[in-house]
């Protein structure tokens, strides 16, 4: 599938090429290329088992493709592998963090593993941005699950890396946290940084990212701004209720979920457009069915999700 195009004034944050990895049997990767402008929030998204993750390792360096190549900010992750660490932050899905330090502790750790020796100031904020300030010199064991994954934000950006890959970030996290690392990475933004963005909440995939790239069995199979995706993929949907006999046989191919339907349960169509709205209706009258609720809505980004996942995107 070919790339959405990004401004021609801005280089590539990240540039993967052909990418392929196996593991076993399994081909988790199968020729993936991306490009990723400087200064984008970009959304990765895909089912478990797409190939997000291996991806994402590969870019981090934590593991090597078979073939292809990926750089960062135009430093091969092999070959030139001080370089694009240096200019990249992940973090991580998997809580991973040593229990013998505090938080403070933890982070100039952190900072010293890219040679900063003074980055007490930006630790403080960083702390302060993350709501951590008040746990500073607490122990690590001592924290939250939803603490220890601000902390584990915090590592990722202590040494100030222009482009930030976020892999799963809120996951299993409450609404607090999760509104205080969108601020903050919203910022980050704004002051340039790109951001790359892998979550199953896709409302905030659809909040956040102006492009997206959809991976299934380890292949691009969407990728494109996210407003096109919208306008290109789903449509409109159109909630029907009816007091007396049910959908008709003939709309039966526009259900979003086929199969027989219980009186007085919610039916969901897809509907292209307003001007497909009324032979729906017609249809249900002329079968004698009795809409006693109709709901027109426009879908989000979770609907276009599980129509390219079953391939009507391809």
């Amino acid at each position: 599938m070919p790339a959405a195009p990004f401004p021609a004034a801005a280089r590539s944050a990240i540039r993967i090429h052909d990418v392929a990895k196996r593991y076993g049997s399994v081909q988790a990767l199968d020729g993936v290329s991306l490009d990723i402008a400087e200064g984008e929030f970009f959304g990765l998204l895909g089912p478990n088992g797409a190939g997000k993750t291996s991806l994402i390792s590969i870019l981090a360096g934590l593991n090597q493709a078979d073939r292809g190549s990926v750089s960062v900010l135009g430093f091969d992750v092999v070959s030139e592998f001080r370089q694009s660490r240096r200019a990249l932050g992940v973090v991580p899905q998997e809580l991973v963090f040593d229990p013998f330090f505090t938080v403070r502790e933890t982070l100039r750790i952190q900072s010293g593993y890219f040679g900063l020796r003074k980055n007490d100031a930006w630790i403080d904020e960083l702390l302060a941005e993350l709501d951590l300030t008040s746990k500073a010199d607490a122990n690590m064991r001592a924290l939250s699950g939803g603490m220890k994954r601000r902390v584990l934000v915090a590592q990722a950006l202590v040494h100030r890396p222009p482009v930030i890959v976020l892999d799963e970030p809120t996951a299993g996290v409450d609404v607090e946290l999760r509104q205080t690392l969108w601020k903050f990475i919203a910022r980050l933004n704004r002051e340039g940084h790109t951001i790359v963005l892998t979550t199953h909440y896709l409302e905030e995939a659809e909040a956040l990212c102006k492009r997206i790239a959809m991976l299934k069995g380890g292949r691009i199979v969407a990728l494109d701004s996210t407003a096109a995706l919208l306008r290109r993929f789903s449509g409109m949907q159109l909630m029907l209720r009816f007091s007396h006999g049910g959908l008709p046989d003939s709309l039966a191919a526009a259900a979003i979920e086929p199969g027989p339907v219980a009186l007085g349960k919610p039916v969901m169509l897809r509907v292209p457009t307003v001007n497909d709205l009324e032979p729906i209706l017609a249809a249900c009258r002329n079968a004698g069915s009795v809409i006693e609720e109709m709901e027109l809505q426009r879908a989000d980004l979770e609907d276009v999700f599980v129509q390219i996942m079953q391939g009507e995107g391809r």
